[in-house]
């Protein structure tokens, strides 16, 4: 890898485990709603200028339904579900459930009729231990739906880019990502109006909602594109390992969450069975974890994200 692979490896792997420390902060201070439509409206705006030129309206307008699809899946859905879970949830524990997507892409494949290999059948049970390890001492109280909120999450992140793999292979990564901010954006508007906070959200919430939708989502995408540019898609799928360990990270310094041994041992369980419930796939299967880059990117190798 080169040097700036590196770098943009490494941003990425900060700049994507800091949503769920961002999330929770500024669900404290404004509704889940409020959440959304910031996010998606500000990551909309600074994306929309770069995303314009390569924006061919026919093909859209052709691939309508399933453009609410994946924004359906992808972002309209999950990113509702992930901030309301995190009213409950802590930022760490949020970040190693998410990090069991590729475990349930697995699963749904299987669902779908795939055979897998028996090194991934014992990932896919490693993976589900680790989630259900982390997952059991909290199933008492409103706890219980805020881990189901965060596991249909997942299903919405293993479903959406396996949609846009099939389904959108003529529209571009980055215009794709715009249109579908957009969407969500116009659709929690209403909503967002109706909950409007009555006075100003302290400092440290309006940073959190900046850094959300600035870094975490705008620049966090573009970045990704470059990476996919720089190094391909099968290195670029470890960037999903990364992510849970900043998460931790960021939640246990900065917000002084607890770091309990089970919290360790379930960490390497859906890391590792993440790990091994995608071993050796191909490349083109890599795609069915995240967002589609270019078109001249996809055409030759998909990614994960």
């Amino acid at each position: 890898m080169t040097r700036r692979g590196w770098v943009l490896f490494g941003l990425l792997g900060v700049i994507w485990g800091l949503p769920y420390l961002m999330i929770k902060v500024a669900v404290g201070g404004v509704s889940v709603p409020m959440v959304v439509f910031v996010r998606t409206a500000i990551g909309a705006a600074v994306l929309l200028p770069l995303a314009l030129g390569r924006i061919d309206w026919g093909v859209l307008r052709k691939h309508w339904l399933m453009i609410l699809a994946f924004a359906g899946t992808e972002i309209l859905v999950p990113w509702y579900l992930l901030s309301d879970a995190e009213r409950h949830l802590s930022s760490s524990m949020t970040g190693l459930l998410i990090a069991c997507v590729p475990t349930v892409g697995a699963l749904l494949a299987t669902v779908g009729g795939e055979r897998l290999s028996g090194v991934r059948w014992v990932g896919l049970a490693v993976g589900l231990g680790g989630v259900a390890l982390l997952a059991a001492p909290n199933l008492g109280g409103g706890d219980a739906w805020a881990i189901i909120e965060v596991l249909l999450v997942a299903v919405g992140y293993a479903v959406a880019p396996v949609i846009a793999a099939r389904k959108l292979q003529e529209i571009p990564g980055l215009v794709l990502v715009t249109v579908s901010l957009g969407i969500a954006a116009i659709a929690y508007l209403p909503a967002a109006i109706v909950t409007w906070p009555s006075r100003m959200p302290s400092q440290d919430v309006l940073w959190a909602l900046g850094g959300l939708a600035v870094v975490c989502t705008a620049v966090a995408l573009l970045a990704f594109f470059e990476l996919i540019r720089e190094v391909g898609p099968s290195k670029a799928v470890v960037i999903t390992y990364v992510n849970p360990l900043v998460a931790v990270a960021a939640g246990v310094l900065i917000l002084n969450e607890s770091l309990s041994t089970t919290t360790i041992v379930a960490f390497v369980l859906i890391l590792g069975g993440s790990v091994l419930a995608t071993f050796r796939e191909r490349a083109a299967k890599l795609s069915a974890v995240a967002v589609l880059p270019d078109q001249e990117v996809t055409h030759s190798a998909r990614r994960n994200a």
